[in-house]
């Protein structure tokens, strides 16, 4: 996403850099993308991820191996489309990472209980 909104601000005038003279900084900021904070959900899905038949994402489908090479060729709606789908996969894995690491957390919370209620036994998991 911090490349295609390079590639767009060099188009629109904004920058004078070529994308692989100003890559070390695009990579090292990180920054560019926008990120929102989400609350994490108070319910959590547990229907299966969706995966493609092909065995590859769908993200990988519209960014190839070879994305960066033909960027400069890409038409600038096309750019957008790319741009606006990378922002919706990025919202999509974002809310899955915050629902496994509220599931982590929860059961954290159940092992340290039954830990402190005496309801497990440490010595009896090591000797397993």
């Amino acid at each position: 996403m911090d490349l295609l909104a390079f590639e767009m601000r060099r188009r629109a005038g904004e920058e004078t850099r070529t994308l692989i003279e100003a890559l070390p900084d695009i990579l090292a900021d990180g920054t560019e993308s926008g990120s929102s904070h989400f609350t994490v959900p108070k319910t959590l899905p547990i229907d299966p991820p969706d995966i493609p038949m092909e065995g590859r994402r769908p993200i990988d489908k519209v960014l190839a191996d070879d994305f960066l090479t033909h960027l400069p060729d890409i038409a600038d709606e096309e750019l957008e489309d790319i741009q606006l789908m990378l922002t919706e996969a990025e919202r999509k894995v974002s809310e899955q990472r915050r629902s496994v690491y509220e599931v982590l957390e929860i059961l954290n919370a159940e092992v340290a209980r039954r830990y402190r209620e005496g309801l497990a036994d440490v010595t009896a998991f090591l000797d397993s």
